[in-house]
């Protein structure tokens, strides 16, 4: 009975960001979310490296994503209005029939994949390590990102010292380098000051 702009606007936002988000996971390689870092992993699978040059080394790949976000929203229009009411019918399921269901969907997916039951082990093992982070107040968005860039950054380090002829004083001498370097350490102790600390809490509160 309110008004429908209280609905439309937070929609319309989420879908803008969700689309956004491909800005610069595609054009610089560095995923802004979560989701975005599981499809850098994705990518990487199947040895296409986000950043800029997958728009010339795979177009088919970068067009075809523009392609089906356009394909996706006339999709979503198709379903959502004569479909709404289903779609409001699932949130009446109790959560205790729900969970389970999803569950067993993704164990079967998992295990369809290669046919072997180790993966739904797997499945099971690293459910039980997320709901202990969930527990232990552990943000999911690092931890992703440390998984998904930790590679990258390894690799690239290599490669530096490389060059450098194992020299890691080239880390600190360099300017762009020892810059970034500095930048991270700052905001590091920005972060755990107690102030700033407090004022995130504060912030992160839900009303």
């Amino acid at each position: 009975k309110g008004n429908i702009r209280g609905v439309a606007g937070p929609e319309s936002a989420n879908n803008a960001g969700a689309q956004t988000s491909f800005i610069p996971m595609l054009t610089l390689g560095i995923p802004p979310n979560p989701v975005m870092a599981l499809m850098v992993g994705a990518m990487t699978i199947h040895n296409i490296q986000p950043g800029p040059q997958v728009m010339t080394s795979n177009p088919d790949l970068f067009w075809g994503l523009i392609a089906s976000m356009w394909v996706g929203n006339l999709m979503l229009i198709i379903l959502n209005l004569p479909m709404i009411g289903m779609w409001i019918k699932l949130l009446t399921i109790p959560y205790r029939w729900l969970f389970p269901a999803i569950v067993l969907f993704c164990a079967i997916g998992v295990y369809s994949t290669n046919n072997n039951t180790w993966d739904i082990w797997m499945v099971a093992i690293f459910g039980v390590i997320g709901y202990g982070f969930i527990k232990l107040g552990c943000e999911p968005a690092p931890l992703m990102l440390g998984f998904i860039l930790g590679p990258m950054m390894e690799e690239n380090l290599r490669r530096a010292l490389l060059l450098s002829r194992g020299d890691w004083s080239v880390l600190v001498t360099r300017p762009i380098s020892a810059g970034l370097l500095i930048a991270s350490a700052l905001m590091i102790v920005i972060v755990l000051l107690p102030a700033v600390k407090s004022k995130r809490e504060e912030a992160f509160v839900e009303e």
